[in-house]
């Protein structure tokens, strides 16, 4: 996936500031897409440039004047296109794996701060997306949500997201726990 296709499908939302999509990434599109705002922003003149989005000024007074972005036709196409692709097998990089795999080399004690610190970042985008998901779903229940709302794709996502961060801190508490156990045992 590039990130053409995360901003096209973020843009499903409706008209967005480069700051809008920037902030939109970070709670929903994060779960699944990362992107820094330098790079979303040279994508968002890339789209622009190729006519799968469109770009309008807003004058403001006070402030610096933006430019808000639209899907256009073309970009619709586009998505159509590409969701009929198969998406290529999901790699794992993860820094923090290798150092784990490392840990009986290494210092222990560094890993294990290491896994409480990636325990504490996912106890953070918890909080994140059970606000994004309290405002998705807007006081109904999600079987109501699921049948009456407009999009359920960033619903859908957003649950992928949970559930890789709820998956995050077991893995993190047993790796804890193993780690803990051995270290009394070799006290012993």
């Amino acid at each position: 996936m590039s990130l053409k296709h995360a901003v096209l499908a973020a843009l499903l939302e409706g008209e967005a500031s480069g700051y809008d999509l920037a902030k939109l990434f970070d709670v929903s599109v994060a779960n699944f897409w990362a992107a820094t705002p330098q790079q979303l922003y040279r994508e968002l003149d890339r789209l622009s440039e190729a006519g799968l989005i469109a770009a309008r000024v807003v004058q403001q007074e006070r402030r610096p004047n933006k430019r808000m972005f639209t899907l256009t036709d073309a970009g619709r196409e586009d998505l159509v296109a590409y969701t009929t692709t198969a998406p290529r097998p999901t790699a794992i990089r993860d820094e923090l794996m290798v150092q784990v795999q490392a840990c009986d080399e290494g210092d222990t004690d560094a890993v294990r701060g290491f896994v409480e610190e990636r325990m504490e970042w996912a106890r953070g985008k918890l909080a994140r997306y059970d606000k994004a998901r309290e405002w998705l779903l807007d006081g109904r229940d999600e079987e109501t949500y699921l049948r009456e709302a407009e999009r359920i794709g960033p619903y859908l996502t957003l649950m992928r997201g949970r559930s890789f961060e709820e998956e995050n801190l077991r893995w993190g508490e047993r790796v804890l726990a193993i780690l803990d156990e051995r270290r009394s045992v070799r006290q012993r």
